[in-house]
């Protein structure tokens, strides 16, 4: 998946894509798609950059004197981070912490949406309210019935 799921707003605010990227090229040089692969591990799946900013990114990162092209074979460059760019880290290491929390949790997320318990009990909701719609027949009151079943679902789902 490329960007957040679901519209649920934005993984990354402005700046933060840089400084993941700089952190995961001081754990070890890589190429774009293993930076790609690597965000979305930390966010257990729930979140994939696209080429279209990272690459840029990494652009950027090489202009800046961060990041450096350590190896190039068949067209496909190898990132690694440079003094400035681990320097640069450093002093950004409270933003990174920050980041780091933010993928984790959304791969908290993931994985508890993911539970086979979960997954049946929307499964189960979708098929009742799919099934009670094909029927028919639904006034003005019963659709409101079915709201407000709705919202009192919601309601114990967010108090629990």
């Amino acid at each position: 998946m490329s960007g957040g799921r679901g519209g649920r707003g934005r993984m990354f605010e402005q700046g933060d894509l840089k400084v993941v990227v700089l952190h995961l090229l001081n754990e070890h040089p890589r190429h774009g798609y293993e930076i790609i692969k690597a965000i979305e591990d930390l966010a257990a799946g729930e979140y994939s950059p696209s080429p279209g900013v990272i690459y840029p990114t990494l652009t950027l990162l090489e202009e800046l004197g961060q990041a450096v092209v350590t190896l190039e074979q068949a067209g496909k460059k190898q990132y690694g981070i440079t003094q400035d760019g681990a320097a640069a880290l450093e002093g950004l290491r409270p933003a990174l912490e920050r980041i780091l929390d933010r993928l984790r949790s959304a791969g908290s997320i993931a994985d508890a949406r993911r539970t086979p318990e979960l997954q049946r009990s929307i499964q189960n909701f979708k098929t009742a309210l799919h099934l009670r719609l094909k029927k028919g027949d639904l006034d003005p009151a019963a659709l409101r019935r079915i709201a407000d079943a709705i919202d009192r679902a919601a309601v114990d789902v967010e108090r629990s």
